[in-house]
């Protein structure tokens, strides 16, 4: 059972206990430094928007174009490995893993693998190279120079093949 004292509203607050420097005459430690306030946390962006090129064409003919793309987990990448489709063709584990990390696609209530395996073929490109840019954070790009006028500049070295980060 727990017991707590019960104190009138507006009653003074009880002092508190000296401690033992003090009540030997000590003077009292100097109260520490307020801590530094903290750098705002920077937040990480783990859903990002595309527009497909053509569109994904739903039963109705309507054409769904904007969208948005989660990072990926360990777990996106693993599970379509265990997928009797993926075990079969290999080529269907973009298919797969795309369908797990878009989020939202024009005005469908759900996307998900069957989604993306009746897009067209320059939409699926799109997502795969889009994929790998927003999951390989920016490390596929190197900064060149041009051998004509030295201006520095970017370029994409990806290529690998989605689902190998």
């Amino acid at each position: 059972m727990r017991r707590t004292a019960v104190r009138a509203a507006g009653g003074p607050v009880p002092p508190a206990p000296m401690a033992a420097t003090e009540a030997a005459g000590a003077q009292p430690a100097a109260p520490a430094p307020a801590p530094a306030p903290a750098a705002p946390a920077q937040r990480l962006q783990t859903e990002f928007p595309f527009e497909l090129p053509r569109g994904y064409v739903d039963e109705s003919g309507t054409v769904h174009r904007d969208g948005m793309m989660r990072l990926a987990t360990a777990r996106d990448e693993l599970v379509p490995l265990r997928d009797v489709r993926v075990q079969e063709n290999p080529a269907y584990l973009s298919v797969v893993l795309l369908g797990r990390v878009i989020t939202r696609l024009g005005t469908l209530p759900l996307v998900h693998d069957g989604i993306v395996e009746n897009m067209f073929a320059s939409d699926l490109a799109f997502l795969q190279d889009f994929y790998r840019q927003v999951n390989a954070e920016g490390h596929t790009r190197a900064t060149v120079e041009c051998p004509h006028c030295s201006e520095p500049f970017e370029v994409e070295l990806g290529g690998s093949r989605l689902g190998e980060s």
